[in-house]
C-alpha cells in the first residue's frame, strides 16, 4: 500500500473513530435520562480515563456528560483538529510537527490543571473546555502523522533460524 493511501486510511479511521467517541460521551446522559441501563457501561468505560466529577462536567438531558469539561474540550478539539488536518498538512506530508510547538500549545492546559490541582484557583467549566479544546486541536497533527509514519516505515521482520536448525 502506498504511503499516501496509508496516511488517508489512518486519517479516515481517526476521524470516524473520534466521531464515535464523542457520540458515546453524549449518548451516556441521554440513555440515563431514558433510564436505559446501557448508560452504566458507557460511564464505566469513560471512568477509567476521566474523574467524572459532576460539578466539573457539562450536563445534557439533565445528566452529566461521560467526561469532564476539560476532557470533552480535548476530544471536541481533537475532532476539529482532525477535520482541519488535510487543509493544513494534506495527505502527502508525513512528518510530526516540532516538539517545541507541542510544548507551547500544552502550556495553557498544564498551567491551568496544575493551578486547579494545587488549589491556586478554580477554573470554570467553560475555561477548562477552552484549554482542553486548544490542546485537542493540535493532537491530531502528532497522532495521525505518528501513526502513519509507523505504518509507512514498518519493516517486515524475518525470523532468523537458530544455529541448530537446518536451512
Amino acid at each position: 500500500m502506498k504511503a499516501k493511501n496509508k496516511l488517508l486510511l489512518v486519517y479516515i479511521s481517526t476521524f470516524f473513530g473520534t466521531i464515535i467517541w464523542l457520540a458515546a460521551i453524549l449518548l451516556a446522559p441521554y440513555l440515563r435520562s431514558q433510564s436505559l441501563n446501557l448508560n452504566d457501561l458507557i460511564y464505566a468505560v469513560f471512568s477509567s480515563i476521566c474523574h467524572q466529577i459532576p460539578s466539573r462536567c457539562f450536563s445534557v438531558f439533565g445528566n452529566p456528560l461521560a467526561v469532564c469539561a476539560r476532557c470533552f474540550g480535548i476530544y471536541f478539539g481533537f475532532l476539529i483538529g482532525t477535520w482541519i488536518y488535510p487543509f493544513i498538512r494534506g495527505f502527502s506530508l508525513v512528518s510530526v510537527p516540532k516538539t517545541r510547538t507541542f510544548i507551547l500549545v500544552s502550556l495553557p492546559i498544564v498551567v491551568d490543571t496544575a493551578g486547579n490541582i494545587f488549589s491556586f484557583w478554580m477554573t470554570s467549566n467553560w475555561l477548562r473546555f477552552f484549554f482542553g479544546f486548544i490542546w485537542g486541536v493540535i493532537l491530531p497533527f502528532y497522532f495521525i502523522s505518528g501513526i502513519s509514519d509507523a505504518f509507512i516505515t514498518q519493516r517486515h521482520v524475518s525470523i532468523s533460524k537458530t544455529p541448530n536448525e537446518k536451512r
